[in-house]
């Protein structure tokens, strides 16, 4: 049924008015008793349980950051089967992020391109609404992921997170520090170490007892992403998220033309498995058993996200197989459907 409604109606919309449209329907999902519903016909199997970053998480499967910017569809993507939902990327200073179009499908690639820029309404709201969700229950583990500010110059970027660190880790059942988007200029540059270690002591300090982790971009050498993962372990980090969205373009379906025409911005989905798993891969490799490893990129269906429990993957994410698969997605994956 999804997949001819995605056909004839939803893949005819403007990918951001779709987006909005179902953010619209996820709200109205995690409102009783229709949350009620939803949640006993998608609720994960006993044996999906995890404890890791001192939760518990129903499922190991949770939504990636970037889904749920601010913080408006927690309960509805509970209802719908995830474990954990991480929102954001939320900065200390409410922007719009770039101008739109900036939103786009591969659909031959089951693949979407964005450069939206970290739009979000700002960490101020975003501890509001957390504060709320925190009051009533149920709900999933919630991760708020925090990003610079693009007003923000480079050199200043330790004090913009902090910032935003402060307001928003007690809220937060873990933090995570976005320095991977390709959309914001100079963001990626932090990743270098000698940039990136002052940069992660600051927001430890800031985060107090709350787990925190760092996102990576899978464009990364594979020695810079060892480099970063024995930095987050020495500096005492609870763990990793492996990996944002990708600048690459390799060995796409769709006609150049098209991909020509979305221009730049993060490519998520099915083109991001294979390399998502090779960086989780090194990142396991390079850290110790306690250290919790997220992988994200490329996620579709029960047979990936076993593949990446199998690689030593602590939780797994996805977002962009959700606009292809359907409200149904993370049910198929928790109760370990097979996915056509």
């Amino acid at each position: 049924m999804y997949p001819l409604l995605f056909r004839v109606v939803l893949s005819r919309l403007d990918p951001e008015t779709a987006h909005h449209a179902a953010m619209s329907v996820i709200r109205l999902l995690g409102t009783p008793p229709l949350s009620w519903i939803a949640r006993a016909l998608t609720r994960p199997r006993p044996q999906m349980r995890t404890r890791v970053l001192g939760r518990d998480f129903d499922s190991p499967f949770g939504v990636a950051a970037g889904f749920d910017k601010n913080v408006t569809g927690v309960r509805g993507l509970y209802a719908l089967g995830f474990g954990h939902v991480e929102v954001g990327t939320i900065t200390a200073i409410p922007q719009d992020g770039n101008p739109r179009p900036r939103l786009f499908r591969l659909i031959p690639d089951r693949a979407v391109i964005n450069r939206m820029g970290f739009n979000n309404r700002g960490a101020d709201a975003a501890a509001r609404r957390l504060t709320r969700l925190r009051r009533r229950g149920p709900r999933p583990v919630i991760g708020v992921n925090i990003g610079k500010s693009r007003v923000v110059d480079v050199a200043d970027a330790t004090a913009d997170y902090v910032y935003s660190a402060h307001l928003l880790a007690p809220l937060a059942d873990y933090l995570v520090v976005n320095v991977s988007s390709p959309n914001t200029p100079g963001l990626r540059g932090l990743q270098e170490v000698e940039t990136l270690e002052p940069l992660l002591v600051a927001v430890r300090d800031a985060a107090g007892t709350t787990p925190l982790l760092v996102k990576i971009a899978p464009d990364l050498p594979d020695p810079q992403i060892e480099a970063v993962a024995r930095l987050a372990v020495r500096l005492g980090l609870a763990g990793l998220i492996a990996t944002n969205t990708t600048i690459a373009r390799e060995d796409l379906h769709t006609a150049p033309s098209v991909v020509a025409a979305a221009g730049d911005g993060g490519l998520s989905g099915a083109p991001l498995k294979a390399r998502a798993l090779h960086v989780l891969r090194i990142v396991r490799a390079c850290v110790p058993d306690s250290f919790c490893v997220i992988s994200a990129g490329g996620v579709e269906t029960p047979a990936d996200m076993q593949e990446r429990r199998d690689a030593g993957a602590d939780l797994v994410q996805g977002y962009t197989a959700f606009l292809y698969r359907g409200p149904l997605w993370a049910r198929q994956l928790n109760r370990r459907r097979p996915v056509s």
